[in-house]
């Protein structure tokens, strides 16, 4: 019965929360340094990651945690910078902080949609197994 839970289905549904669970801790960290000088606003390539993710260009991920609070999966791609996109041309302030409040809560509410709509996802994958078991 574990080899149910474990179909391609739910292990691509499973990848792309990971790396939506990723993008929504970069645009948490841009909003949190809205204020500090020549801080520069990054972003995740979403399909780079779900892609090496789920072992298309340059393998699979090697899941190494380093602290027992970390999010599986996540470890390596947030300590690295894997498919973290930093973009250092642009700047808004004198300052050279280039972080845009609007534009950062505006992908954050699409970030908080597209998590939501994969968790539903799975859920229905979820109830169509209870319903064979029954």
């Amino acid at each position: 019965m574990s080899g149910w839970l474990n179909g391609p289905v739910l292990n691509v549904l499973q990848k792309g929360l990971e790396a939506s669970s990723m993008r929504q801790q970069v645009l948490s960290n841009n909003v949190a340094n809205i204020d500090t000088p020549n801080f520069k606003r990054s972003d995740v390539d979403f399909q780079a990651v779900l892609g090496a993710a789920l072992g298309e260009k340059g393998g699979a991920l090697s899941m190494k945690l380093t602290s027992p609070k970390h999010i599986p999966g996540l470890a390596d791609q947030v300590g690295t910078g894997s498919g973290i996109v930093t973009d250092q041309v642009t700047s808004l302030r004198n300052d050279g902080n280039n972080v845009d409040v609007d534009r950062e809560m505006t992908n954050v509410a699409e970030n908080g949609l597209y998590y939501n709509s994969l968790t539903q996802a799975i859920s229905s994958q979820l109830s169509l197994l209870r319903m064979v078991i029954k």
